[in-house]
């Protein structure tokens, strides 16, 4: 299988990089050790917002008008889902718990959110209040999803040993859906957004926000 092809190359404003969404033309990056979230202006990198997270921003995603992030909290790490407002923060009212209290990265279809859950290898439909409409069973680790005109694409893998991720997609509109393996990701990825003409992920252990685009 052909591994995905790299367009850019960045070095992450800060260490970790964790949450990675693509929202109102910039892209929004959470660390999971320094605990903020960072506007990121994507021509020149430069960080126009930083904002100190109310826990771990494991995820996010655009949700029109604001981000939703999966936020970790307390000794447990559980996981709520928190309105984040660019130039304005978090919402001091908007926190929904995640089902059991846990998940991790977030796509959004323009109607519901999507919330992944890595131990469990799959992805979870959810209404305003959190609910479970619907499973998708994904047969492996989740290191990331996005909507990409009607089909959801996801990161799936295996964290053991040197790490093993592809780029997969599936339409979610059938029952049951057909995932099929797009492309090898050849190194620890974690979240996936979408620019509008790229893929972006995050090297985590590499300190580097990645675009790329499928194998032609």
């Amino acid at each position: 299988m052909k591994s995905i092809s790299e367009q850019r190359r960045l070095v992450s404003p800060a260490v970790t990089p964790q949450a990675l969404a693509w929202h109102d033309g910039a892209l929004w990056m959470g660390s999971r050790d320094l605990r903020h979230v960072y506007g990121i202006e994507a021509k020149t990198f430069g960080v126009f917002e930083k904002t100190e997270a109310p826990g771990i921003p494991w995820a996010a995603v655009s949700t029109g008008e604001a981000l939703c992030v999966t936020s970790g909290e307390g000794p447990e790490d559980d996981r709520y889902l928190r309105r984040y407002s660019p130039g304005s923060g978090f919402s001091k009212t908007d926190r929904i718990p995640c089902p059991e209290l846990t998940g991790s990265y977030l796509s959004y279809d323009g109607g519901h959110l999507y919330l992944s859950q890595w131990y469990k290898h799959r992805i979870l439909r959810l209404d305003p209040d959190g609910n479970i409409l619907r499973v998708f069973d994904v047969g492996a680790e989740i290191s990331g999803h996005v909507f990409v005109d009607g089909w959801l694409y996801v990161l799936r893998g295996t964290e053991q040993g040197n790490e093993d991720w592809r780029i997969a997609r599936f339409e979610p509109r059938e029952a049951p859906p057909q995932i099929e393996d797009l492309a090898r990701v050849p190194f620890q990825c974690r979240s996936l957004t979408f620019d509008g003409a790229h893929f972006w992920t995050n090297h985590r252990a590499g300190n580097a926000i990645v675009s790329f685009a499928l194998p032609k």
